[in-house]
């Protein structure tokens, strides 16, 4: 279904909204406890975003200097996000919320000015300006999620997940290639169910693959912030399970994903 750039960018709006709305009353030892994500407090989820705002708002304006500066951070490797973080750990909590409001303020004003099919640089393959937006609140989402998990918040699942959603199913080939794995040819049925209760769907009806489910539990397992034994998708078929084994909606490297037991820790 097509989504329009004014629908996205107020969506993206509302999901940096509610991050901010998370942390903008922590005290320090807030923004200091551990997240799911190995060596990472809150403050690094948020630096971690206002960084990349910023890359964003290059790759909109000035494509050409974010192209040039892109070989110097994929020669650092895998590390080069967990590098990001350190480096910003000597920034006081206001200065790194700050930092992410005015960075996500900046991106939404480059964005405004993109056509949707407008084609943009990034750390993957180029994406469209709609695509592009679609990642920023993916990413908004996913470590908006490590920050609830951290601070024992169970956020309310919105509408918004059909984007992430969305971009998930888009991304299936990413999470083969990445690996060095083929990616399959045979069709997946994506069948989901939105907060309200919406269907969502992807993929041919007559797939005899398919992945069906609430949509928060297939946003967690495309952005690794679960494993699939602590959902209850239902998958079927070879092509859906392997898929399932190797999602990632996320750019970069092979994403390590997380453990079994996600159900039982925040219990």
């Amino acid at each position: 279904m097509a989504v329009s750039m004014p629908e996205l960018l107020a969506d993206l709006r509302a999901e940096g909204a509610e991050l901010t709305a998370m942390i903008r009353t922590l005290d320090p030892a807030g923004w200091d406890l551990p997240t799911p994500a190995e060596g990472w407090a809150v403050r690094d989820q948020i630096s971690h975003l206002a960084w990349f705002d910023d890359a964003a708002t290059t790759a909109a304006t000035d494509p050409e200097c974010f192209r040039a500066a892109l070989p110097a951070l994929t020669a650092r490797g895998d590390t080069a996000v967990d590098e990001i973080a350190v480096a910003a750990r000597s920034l006081s909590p206001g200065q790194v919320l700050a930092w992410f409001r005015a960075a996500r303020a900046r991106s939404l004003d480059a964005f405004g000015k993109l056509d949707a099919k407008e084609r943009l640089p990034w750390y993957g393959p180029d994406m469209s300006a709609a695509s592009f937006v679609t990642a920023r609140l993916m990413e908004t989402w996913a470590h908006g999620q490590d920050v609830a998990d951290a601070l024992g918040i169970a956020r309310v699942p919105t509408a918004r997940l059909r984007h992430v959603a969305a971009l998930g199913v888009r991304a299936m080939p990413y999470g083969f290639t990445v690996r060095g794995l083929a990616p399959p040819r045979d069709p997946v049925r994506v069948e989901l169910t939105l907060p309200d209760g919406t269907p969502w769907t992807s993929g041919p009806e007559d797939a005899a693959d398919l992945v069906r489910g609430p949509v928060l539990d297939f946003c967690l397992l495309v952005t690794q912030r679960c494993d699939l034994a602590d959902t209850s998708l239902e998958v079927r078929g070879d092509t859906a399970g392997a898929w399932t084994a190797v999602a990632q909606a996320f750019a970069g490297p092979p994403g390590d994903g997380r453990p079994p037991g996600r159900a039982r820790a925040l219990a």
